[in-house]
């Protein structure tokens, strides 16, 4: 109560005084140009390894309990970071495991058509966000507890994990983890706290459970085997940091595997759903590249019954397809920022300007990087045939190479986003399942512009479309 007394009479210009001072001291620099970000981030990725331990992701990691339940995201580059990442990459990203997955994004994919289909007669009009959204959380939380939850759960969680993402989202731009940060976004802080304690609620059953049917020898689902959350129960970390785990080796508190699974769920998600609407607002718009994207996916699709059949290997092997997520990705990299921190002494030489290590922040501007017309021609042009054979960029993915960077959608570096493989995946399968499934047309309410809502460059105004079911 005294805290939130004291914030009321906290003048707005001691506030504003004290969120310039912090942006000047936190030694923030901004990178928008590629030829510098792979100097950073590919030449010299050692000296760049972590997350700025001021932003409030980081700093919630420790705020509560005063024990560390870091994430992936939030961990420092080391043995407990190495471990966790390649638990979550054997676990389910690595490519021998996403074609086992192929049962779960079919059943997903049909979701999401029958989803559509019953939302209205021919010629309806969606809002295509919340669907995609729906189908994709649901494949996220099978592939972290199985079949263990049933779907007005699901709908539940997915509305705690949103809430989650837009309150850290909300917090003051300016989060140092000192006192007066905290006393700024106390409310902020309640808020978060509250929903931290509702996802332990929900996870933990679940975490328990799955923790009895290993123990049972049961754990293994039909459609999946081993959930993301049994890895996590098998997994053990160096003890305080032990790079060869001489001091021994524990398993993860119930507070790291809560921190973990709403990472992924989150990351699971808003990234995909983000690049889905964007490209099919694009497709629409250029219906030429939505009828040469379909000619591709009837060739390639197997149905049965009219169901469309959309395994990881055929998906692989549509080139059109391909290129227009990636031209998508380009222009809309759903992550437009990415943060890193020096943690070696001494000077760094950052483009033309040279700052000290200590306390150094780097902002990487995902966006800008993409639609540098100096990489790229016509770069606020959507044409996915740059990235075919012959074309401008028919050697460039989503992750860039050693050489060059000229996107790069998922980071880059040590901390790239290890997901790049599955997300591609989810991105392509339900893309094609749209374009199979239904004839696409433009709302007369028109869709321009951006806006950043918790973590994501999302479309200012959510696409809405017409659509018919096709026979």
């Amino acid at each position: 109560m005294l805290i939130a007394l004291l914030f009321c009479f906290v003048p707005a210009v001691t506030i504003y005084s004290y969120t310039r001072r912090s942006r000047a001291e936190a030694n923030f620099h901004r990178i928008s140009d590629a030829v510098v970000a792979h100097q950073t981030l590919v030449q010299n990725a050692d000296d760049l390894l972590n997350r700025p331990a001021a932003i409030f992701p980081v700093s919630l990691a420790t705020w509560r309990d005063g024990q560390r339940n870091d994430n992936i995201t939030t961990a420092d580059h080391g043995p407990h970071w190495r471990a966790l990442r390649h638990n979550l990459t054997a676990a389910l990203l690595h490519p021998s495991r996403l074609g086992s997955h192929d049962p779960l994004h079919h059943e997903a994919a049909q979701a999401l058509i029958a989803d559509l289909s019953a939302r209205g007669s021919q010629g309806a009009e969606v809002i295509i966000r919340g669907p995609i959204s729906t189908a994709l959380f649901a494949l996220a939380t099978r592939l972290c507890f199985g079949d263990l939850m049933d779907g007005s759960q699901r709908r539940v969680m997915g509305r705690v994990v949103r809430d989650s993402m837009a309150a850290v989202a909300a917090l003051n731009p300016v989060f140092d983890g000192s006192a007066l940060s905290k006393l700024v976004n106390w409310r902020g802080f309640r808020r978060i706290s509250a929903l931290m304690d509702r996802q332990a609620e929900l996870y933990l059953p679940l975490i328990e459970a799955r923790r009895q049917l290993s123990q049972s020898g049961r754990h293994r689902d039909q459609a999946l085997g081993r959930t993301y959350v049994d890895s996590l129960l098998d997994l053990r970390v160096p003890v305080d940091g032990d790079a060869i785990g001489a001091a021994g080796r524990r398993a993860l508190r119930d507070g790291e595997i809560v921190a973990l699974v709403f990472e992924f769920l989150g990351a699971a998600t808003g990234s995909a759903a983000t690049c889905v609407e964007w490209t099919l607002a694009h497709l629409i718009d250029q219906p030429e590249v939505l009828e040469k994207l379909r000619n591709e996916i009837h060739e390639k699709v197997s149905g049965t019954g009219g169901a469309t059949t959309l395994s990881s290997s055929i998906l692989s092997g549509m080139p059109y397809l391909d290129a227009v997520v990636i031209e998508s990705l380009r222009m809309h990299p759903p992550v437009p920022l990415t943060l890193r921190s020096a943690h070696d002494e001494g000077a760094k030489a950052v483009g033309a300007t040279t700052v000290p290590a200590s306390g150094l922040r780097v902002l990487f501007s995902l966006g800008d990087i993409g639609r540098d017309n100096r990489s790229w021609t016509d770069p606020d042009e959507f044409r996915p045939e740059r990235f075919l054979p012959g074309g401008e960029a028919e050697d460039v993915g989503p992750l860039p190479g050693r050489k060059r960077i000229r996107m790069m959608p998922f980071g880059a570096g040590h901390r790239y986003c290890p997901g790049v493989a599955m997300g591609m995946l989810h991105i392509k399968c339900f893309l094609a399942a749209l374009v199979h499934e239904f004839e696409w047309a433009p709302s007369p309410e028109e869709c321009s512009g951006s806006v950043d809502s918790a973590f994501l460059r999302v479309m200012k105004k959510p696409l809405r479309a017409r659509f018919t079911r096709r026979t």
